[in-house]
């Protein structure tokens, strides 16, 4: 019965196990979130600055449907360089993680599509503020300060801007955007070394 006994843990003990493999798992997760961030940061950087050259040359605002080449050229982008970390944990962490920017994914999209199609609305502000929240949930789940405050920066300062910027100026608001990810992910990365 005594022995029994002895190898049973604690329920303190349990539970410091079980934190100590989420904080590995957060590690790991964070370590490969670094690529992504600068990855899309790169791509909403140099598809707002395409988008705005063009609807500037133009004239027209039609160049805003370009949006949607730059998922097509990211998700198989980071289904490559996914491929080469298979060491990142599959767990609670990853798969809300996931939710998250699967939801903003969704949102952006159908909002964008019924502001183009039905009701004119200033969609500069509603994306600003899915991503910037986006981000920021994604940094309180990983318990990262980078990103979370970028996030910050990211929804709410681009909700003032896009109210006091119009037309195709609106779009530079993303091009800052992407240097936010971009930012944020070379921190995560230089503390994660």
């Amino acid at each position: 019965m005594e022995n029994n006994n002895e190898n049973n843990m604690t329920a303190q003990q349990s539970l410091g196990i079980i934190t100590e493999m989420m904080n590995n798992s957060r590690r790991t997760i964070l370590q490969n979130s670094a690529k992504h961030f600068i990855l899309w940061g790169i791509l909403l950087t140099v598809t707002s600055l395409v988008i705005y050259e063009l609807w500037h040359i133009t004239g027209s605002p039609i160049w805003n449907c370009a949006w949607f080449v730059m998922p097509s050229l990211g998700f198989p982008i980071v289904r490559i360089l996914d491929r080469k970390h298979s060491d990142v944990p599959q767990n609670v962490i990853n798969r809300q993680l996931g939710l998250i920017w699967l939801t903003y994914c969704i949102f952006a999209v159908i909002i964008s599509v019924i502001a183009m199609l039905a009701v004119p609305m200033n969609i500069s502000l509603i994306i600003a503020v899915l991503l910037g929240f986006a981000e920021c949930i994604s940094g309180f789940l990983l318990k990262n300060w980078a990103i979370t405050i970028g996030g910050f920066i990211l929804g709410i300062g681009g909700a003032v801007a896009t109210s006091m910027i119009y037309n195709e100026a609106q779009l530079l608001i993303f091009t800052l955007g992407g240097i936010i990810l971009v930012v944020t992910g070379l921190i995560i990365k230089s503390q994660y070394r």
